[in-house]
């Protein structure tokens, strides 16, 4: 068990969290992070199933790594994370239908995810699959943290409710309040990630 939760697999589980997160370091997955922020639920959903799929691409290729002809690697991996997000996708429509229709195409684009990709070429395909399985959890839910972060802001202000239940009473509204409606704007997800990465480079992170 010690092995298991070693220090380097803590390291492993723990970086994406903080200082090597895969939106706010390396400035991967924005496209998604900006689309699927309108709103709390589907921000949730949306980081749910990119820290599933990461995890499990992560070990199958990791198991089946020394088994793949390095010509086809990139075609492989593509299978692997295109049946995984089927199988979510599938699962999201049988359970979760309207947040399905909310999250429409972008559930399919996870396929083409830079940080799935990235996690499977430069670790699941040179580590064992416990590791890798640790780092696909890890960048997950580093990415998830994000989205939940920039999805309840835009929703609690732009709408003033949280996962669809209204929290500024009404009384505040009779007295004047106003939803801010630049919150529900695409161009406002992009303005609050950079201000997110802005606060955690100057605050939390230093480069060497």
């Amino acid at each position: 068990m010690s092995k298991l939760f070693s220090k380097e697999n803590k390291a492993v589980l723990g970086n994406p969290l903080n200082l090597d997160n895969p939106i706010l370091i390396q400035v991967l997955g924005i496209c998604s992070a900006l689309a699927v922020t309108a709103q709390l639920k589907p921000a949730i959903v949306m980081g749910l199933a990119v820290t599933v799929i990461t995890g499990f691409s992560n070990v199958i290729i990791s198991v089946i790594r020394n088994t793949i002809p390095n010509r086809i690697r990139i075609i492989v991996q593509l299978v692997v994370v295109a049946a995984l997000v089927t199988i979510v996708s599938q699962v999201l429509k049988a359970f979760a239908y309207d947040v399905s229709v909310q999250l429409s195409v972008y559930v399919g684009l996870i396929i083409t995810n830079c940080i799935l990709m990235g996690r499977l070429e430069a670790f699941a395909m040179m580590n064992k699959p416990w590791p890798s399985f640790l780092d696909g959890i890890g960048n997950g839910i580093g990415y998830a943290l994000i989205l939940v972060l920039v999805g309840g802001f835009r929703e609690f202000f732009g709408r003033g409710s949280l996962l669809g239940y209204q929290l500024i009473p009404q009384g505040a509204y009779d007295l004047g309040y106003l939803n801010n409606g630049m919150m529900t704007m695409p161009a406002m997800a992009l303005i609050l990630v950079g201000c997110v990465i802005w606060i955690h480079r100057a605050y939390f992170y230093k480069e060497k």
